[in-house]
């Protein structure tokens, strides 16, 4: 018995029958599933090209539990209409788009681009998973990579994409070979690894660290990990070989048997590189990344100051650059902006080993403080000669592994890091008390406050809390049971929102349920997690609300009420930018029967079927109905405002000639779209006898569902109900008194393509970005408060407010958004002060001394999302002059030209006296 052919792949890993899309996917998140349970060192993990995946994502359905890529729709109600149109099988696995060697080598020694990005050009799949997608399409080839432990403490797993390699220069001929491992293996399997390349004896071998091809440090064979030995991407080593083992104690041996000297190399790279090569967004620098000199030799003056340093006599310390080890500008721009902090420079450069906490259980045994310390040093010590800081980029890497690797990361999430670790690293405080904190309970906020910084204080004292925390009042607000709850809490840099971040325009239209005008759409600019309620308020303000008014929202869909908004807490988030909302005016007071009006037309097209058009109509009737007469003069008065102008003459008869603004002949009075509001019973009397009645819609009565259809007159008998439903059937007759128009093309509630082009160029100030993180707002759904009243987690309202600024104040831009679905970086221009910034009015504590600020550095960002390049401006401490640091390359530059969209941190120093204020504002 044979098997068919069949469009669906065999199961080799569990039998011979052909299994479903549907099964390939449950297999898949089984063995994704079982592999996160069993995460160790040396896992196997292999790269496989987006391109592919996607196309087999589309195959299987979409689904989140696989894995989720950039590549999905980003609608995922839809999914699974993708899922019915794209159904073809993908082919073979092709790798080919994301290798950059070519496939003539063997597996392990397949390269892929450097500048890839994980879950846009590629994705990670475990080992059982690749060999269940081999089986079932085959294809390759095959980039299999490690699953590497970082860190010290809990491990942090990563996938190890780009293995670290080192150039092997041969001090015989001076030929250079690349060699790839692991930035986890030993310095032994280096040993290993590069005898066996070159066919040396191991016994013979003496390799040395031979960065930037400047002063060689012999490496020894031990267990010590590339990484702990600062090995980095792209670095050059040292092999030399003896002739024989008897002379192997020397320095190194010529092959001729003459005792070897380092011979000065000729770079084999360019000999230019400002800023590390490119800086790329998943991978590394397409150069080596570091500068390189003609004739660089031993004894060169270049150093790189990677060992030790000496006091530099020359030139003045503080304007050397900082090498790029690939992809570390966010690393260089950030340290540039901490070197040049004066009460940190004035601090590192004096004896600072008793403030060093080695027993602190939250800090790094006093490591990292060294290690920053000892860099400064360096880069003040220098001259203008570029520092490679090796060793601080290892401690990093040891105690944070999330900077770890040649990935671009964040300049403001190091920050934050260093000034945390450094803080901890030099707390006075050995052994921390337990404090328990306590509510605000109505007392004034001076006792709080004092109360707040004392217990802070008792647990946290260093050069970091003294020179760079600040105070803010935070205040939450519940909204069920209107529990206040008042904190005070520490901070070390404020993360201000741009405007347009925290903000949206919403377009509204506002129909006037009394008939007195014509619906109108207003744009209002509300929070983007605001609620219901701020959106009424902000219309109410545009258009004019009178105080016995209330709006009630709605959104209108396929012209019905879709759904009321009649949540006042309800969030802005649940409305789409797409959708259509509409506001109806009404009058406030006691409420009994919901009236809303729907409209119909006759489709001579299709039969005398009847369509549904324009935009419902709500309102509240004054007494529960008991017949039809009692709902006709609602309908009339709501469409009294889209009766067209007609001419008392015959020849333009049934000719629109506009709205009325007023008139002489009866029908004009009694038909003015600006009139006061009428009374029903009049507009019944209109009806019977005027020419302002010579319409008589049909109306229905209809159920919730709009499913039934009751024709009903001024005797039909209406029973009593919270909400009725009418339809009003619209004839040629009635187009002809009224322009429906106004009924129709409702706009949506924002439109993207306008917006972008309009304000992309807008400026906004640092005053109005602080403003934005001081603005009152409700909490996410995801960032509830517990309110111990209530004994729930509510929905609460915050609002913050400044209440004590530090000497050293800190403002991070934030310019970058993430969602699920959506990155995206605002390079909105911030004009911020240089001089003389008083933020004195924000700051709600009473006793405070005045808070006036000078500008001293600033972290850059240029480009885009996970990528870019990061410099850094900063003064020198002692003259007026700001300079560029760009990597490597130091330049002046003048005051007027720091001012730029790329600004990302900002670095403030109080002014502390008059004299100061004077100087800077000469």
């Amino acid at each position: 018995m044979t098997i068919a052919e069949s469009d669906f792949p065999i199961d080799n890993g569990m039998s011979c029958v052909p299994i479903s899309p549907e099964e390939e996917k449950r297999i898949v998140k089984d063995l994704i599933k079982q592999s996160e349970l069993n995460l160790k060192d040396g896992n196997l993990y292999f790269i496989i090209s987006n391109r592919w995946f996607s196309s087999w994502q589309r195959y299987v359905g979409h689904s989140d539990g696989i894995l989720s890529t950039d590549q999905q729709s980003s609608d995922g109600l839809h999914a699974d209409t993708v899922h019915l149109k794209i159904t073809d099988r993908p082919g073979p696995i092709d790798n080919s788009d994301i290798i950059s060697n070519g496939s003539n080598c063997g597996g392990s020694d397949l390269d892929i681009h450097r500048t890839l990005v994980e879950d846009k050009d590629y994705v990670l799949v475990p080992q059982q998973v690749w060999e269940r997608l081999l089986g079932w399409y085959k294809g390759g080839p095959a980039l299999p990579r490690k699953l590497i432990s970082q860190g010290v403490g809990p491990k942090q797993y990563s996938i190890e994409v780009y293995p670290l390699c080192l150039k092997v220069t041969d001090a015989r001929d001076n030929s250079v070979s690349i060699v790839k491992l692991s930035k986890k293996a030993t310095v032994s399997e280096l040993y290993e690894l590069v005898c066996k390349v070159k066919g040396v004896e191991q016994h013979k071998a003496r390799i040395s660290d031979y960065f930037n091809l400047n002063k060689p440090s012999l490496l020894t064979a031990s267990d010590q990990t590339l990484e702990d030995a600062n090995m980095t991407m792209d670095q050059d080593i040292l092999l030399e070989v003896s002739v024989d083992t008897d002379r192997s104690s020397h320095s190194g041996v010529h092959s001729m048997g003459n005792e070897l000297a380092l011979v000065p190399l000729e770079p084999p790279r360019s000999s230019v590189s400002i800023a590390g090569g490119p800086a790329l967004s998943n991978g590394h620098s397409s150069g080596s990344g570091f500068n390189f000199y003609q004739g660089s030799s031993v004894s060169s003056s270049l150093t790189t100051m990677d060992d030790k340093y000496d006091v530099y006599s020359g030139e003045r310390g503080g304007l050397a650059g900082l090498q790029n080890l690939g992809n570390t500008c966010f690393m260089n721009s950030a340290l540039q902006c901490l070197v040049h902090t004066p009460p940190l420079a004035e601090f590192f450069l004096e004896d600072y080993s008793d403030e060093i906490n080695m027993e602190n259980p939250l800090g790094m045994r006093g490591e990292l403080a060294l290690a920053f310390g000892d860099l400064l040093r360096k880069l003040w010590s220098s001259g203008r000669t570029a520092v490679a800081p090796r060793a601080f980029k290892g401690k990093l890497a040891r105690f944070a592994p999330q900077f770890s690797g040649y990935n671009q990361h964040d300049s403001q999430e190091l920050l934050a890091f260093l000034l945390d670790g450094l803080h901890e690293d030099l707390n006075r405080v050995k052994q921390k008390p337990y404090i328990e904190m306590k509510d605000s309970d109505g007392r004034p906020d001076e006792e709080v406050a004092n109360e707040c910084w004392k217990n802070h204080m008792a647990r946290n004292d260093s050069l970091i809390v003294d020179e760079c925390q600040g105070q803010y009042k935070s205040t939450l607000v519940c909204p069920e049971c209107g529990k206040i709850s008042i904190t005070f809490d520490p901070f070390m840099y404020l993360s201000l929102p741009l405007p347009s971040t925290v903000t949206r325009t919403m377009t509204i239209t506002v129909f006037y349920s009394d008939g007195s005008g014509l619906p109108m759409p207003y744009t209002v600019t509300v929070l983007k997690h605001g609620c219901c309620r701020d959106l009424c308020q902000a219309l109410s303000t545009a258009c004019c609300l009178k105080s016995d008014e209330i709006l009630l929202l709605a959104e209108v869909y396929e012209h019905k009420i879709y759904r009321y908004l009649d949540t006042p807490l309800e969030s802005l988030t649940s409305i789409k930018d797409e959708e259509h909302i509409v506001a109806y005016r009404l009058k406030s007071g006691a409420r009994k029967t919901k009236l809303e009006i729907l409209h119909r037309y006759l489709d001579s097209g299709k039969g005398g079927e009847r369509k549904i058009f324009g935009t419902p109509l709500v309102t509240y009737l004054e007494e529960d109905p008991q017949c039809g007469a009692n709902i006709e003069p609602y309908v009339h008065r709501m469409l009294a405002p889209l009766r067209k102008a007609h001419s008392s003459t015959k020849s333009h008869e049934g000719k629109e000639t506009g709205f009325i603004s007023g008139g002489s002949d009866e029908q004009s009075s009694i038909c003015n779209s600006h009139s006061e509001p009428r009374n029903p019973a009049l507009c019944t009397r209109e009806q019977e006898g005027t020419s302002c009645g010579e319409s008589s819609f049909q109306l229905v009565l209809t159920n919730e569902g709009c499913f039934s259809c009751e024709p009903i007159d001024k005797a039909s008998v209406i029973k009593p109900s919270a909400h009725i439903k009418v339809f009003v059937d619209w004839t040629e007759k009635e187009y002809e008194l009224y322009d429906a128009s106004y009924l129709s093309d409702l706009p949506e509630v924002h439109k993207t393509g306008f917006t972008v082009k309009k304000t992309r160029q807008e400026a906004i100030s640092l005053f109005s970005c602080l403003e934005a993180f001081l603005t009152e707002e409700p909490l996410g759904p995801d960032d509830m408060w517990y309110c111990p009243q209530c004994k729930e987690h509510r929905q609460a309202t915050k609002k913050l407010d400044l209440w004590k600024l530090p000497e050293i104040l800190v403002f991070h831009l934030k310019r970058f958004s993430y969602s699920r679905y959506l990155k995206n970086k605002l390079d909105t221009f911030v004009n911020f002060p240089i001089h003389n910034l008083d933020l004195t009015k924000y700051v709600k504590s009473q006793d405070g001394p005045s808070y006036v600020y000078n500008l001293y550095a600033i972290s850059n960002h240029y480009g885009g999302l996970g990528g870019g390049h990061y410099t850094a401006y900063a003064k020198l401490i002692d003259d007026n002059k700001w300079y560029h640091f760009d990597d490597s390359h130091v330049s002046p530059v003048s005051e007027g030209e720091i001012k730029s969209s790329a600004a990302y941190v900002l670095f403030y120093q109080r002014v502390g006296s008059d004299v100061q204020m004077e100087e800077a504002t000469s």
